[in-house]
């Protein structure tokens, strides 16, 4: 079995099997010999922010000393990208390895007339596999959609559950109101296991509050409140928590996200809750520092950016964050956008043009087959404003149309996290 091989079967199995019920997960599990049993969970869900609270949770956990699996959802460029153990993204070498090994225990499960694992199961499977044979001691898993239906909500006993800022998104499948959104992602509560929440609307606060209280757990709601933002400068935020716990410590991010002071702190008050001591804090300060949230307002050439922003409330924080910050781009900016059909684009690009200080918008298309004809999207980009609207089919006529028109100013590519990942993919392709 090559690389290549074993990311053609994974990206074919969408082709051959559909969406399991949990049940199914964990006998998926036990065939793997349930690896997720010697981990140390922190099961990690929400609309928007989950992926940056799990790579700050990552870091602060190995500052402290100690060995950690990360597994995220989706990737940008390689899926090795989900699978991540003491800060390396697994090789390809031991990709192939661990597949072979749960393609063995599908074989067994298919033998006895059931069902073939879904492609997030599967991933899911090799990296507890991955992270139980690498001995790793904490697991911080990402929910990939909702939660109580969610592959990774088979892990029975995590130490911590963890529900990040709630939003609407993948609306047809999770429900139409924040509380029934929600109610999904409560659905990772467990008995015995404490929460802590970002502070959001009444209405999904109260769902989650209530979802604890019936099971009688521990459930910690962090308002905006617990910290102060002090400044965005050299690409960087800063910010100091309220809590005397945290000392008169100035924490920095490196990003210009308005919202991630929100997301790190979630991730702080996880680690206080685990870790009651301050001998770690400055620790944790550099640690938190030095991450890289890759496609989250990434500045991935001068004056670039990406956002994985892919619903309203996403792109409501990313017109809050522009408002906030200039970045050097002294003749205005320019906004790239790409959608999937699925997604309330419209909103999305009415956000964009009524809240963002742009003189041009390019609308390209990006290579998926959900992908919304760029006609249409530059239409809509029309109704709501009345500065220059381009449609470039391909990314390649995009960023030539940029190179040479660009003239200064800052560009935010944004819409989709496919859009990030093919921008990524591209400039390691032609520009490194």
């Amino acid at each position: 079995m090559t690389y290549q091989e074993a990311i053609t079967y994974i990206l074919n199995i969408p082709k051959f099997t559909k969406k399991n019920k949990p049940e199914h997960t964990r006998l998926f599990l036990q065939y793997l010999g349930n690896p997720e049993k010697k981990l140390k969970v922190i099961h990690v869900a929400g609309t928007n922010g989950k992926g940056s609270v799990c790579v700050y949770l990552d870091a602060m956990l190995r500052a402290q000393g100690k060995s950690v699996g990360l597994f995220l959802s989706p990737h940008l460029v390689k899926m090795n990208e989900r699978i991540v153990i003491n800060g390396e993204m697994i090789s390809d070498t031991a990709f192939v390895k661990i597949f072979e090994k749960v393609q063995k225990a599908v074989g067994r499960m298919e033998e006895q007339d059931l069902p073939h694992p879904t492609f997030f199961e599967y991933l899911f499977g090799m990296a507890v596999t991955a992270f139980a044979e690498e001995e790793v001691e904490y697991a911080v898993l990402e929910t990939g959609l909702g939660g109580r239906l969610d592959a990774t909500n088979s892990v029975e006993h995590p130490i911590c559950s963890v529900i990040t800022s709630i939003g609407f998104d993948h609306t047809e499948l999770l429900g139409d109101t924040l509380e029934k959104i929600a109610g999904e992602k409560a659905g990772i509560l467990k008995a015995g296991t404490p929460v802590l929440f970002s502070d959001g609307a009444t209405g999904s606060n109260q769902v989650i509050e209530k979802t604890a209280e019936k099971i009688g757990i521990s459930c910690k709601k962090i308002g905006k409140n617990a910290f102060k933002s002090l400044e965005i400068q050299n690409k960087h935020i800063a910010f100091s928590c309220v809590n005397a716990y945290y000392e008169d410590i100035t924490w920095r991010l490196y990003n210009i996200g308005v919202y991630q002071p929100e997301n790190a702190m979630l991730a702080l008050e996880v680690m206080r809750m685990l870790f009651q001591e301050k001998g770690a804090l400055i620790a944790w300060k550099e640690a938190l520092e030095q991450v890289i949230w890759q496609g989250r307002m990434e500045e991935v050439l001068p004056g670039i950016y990406i956002d994985g922003a892919h619903n309203l409330s996403a792109v409501e924080r990313f017109a809050e964050s522009i408002s906030k910050v200039e970045t050097g781009g002294s003749a205005g900016n320019i906004i790239l956008f790409s959608a999937v059909q699925d997604k309330d684009y419209e909103q999305m690009i009415a956000c964009l043009c009524n809240c963002v200080n742009a003189d041009l918008y390019l609308v390209t298309q990006i290579m998926d087959k959900r992908a919304e004809d760029t006609r249409k999207l530059a239409e809509i980009f029309r109704r709501y404003t009345k500065k220059p609207v381009l449609e470039k089919s391909t990314l390649q006529d995009a960023w030539n149309y940029l190179s040479e028109y660009r003239e200064g100013r800052t560009v935010y590519c944004l819409g989709s996290l496919y859009l990030a990942g093919m921008i990524k993919a591209f400039i390691k392709e032609h520009l490194e």
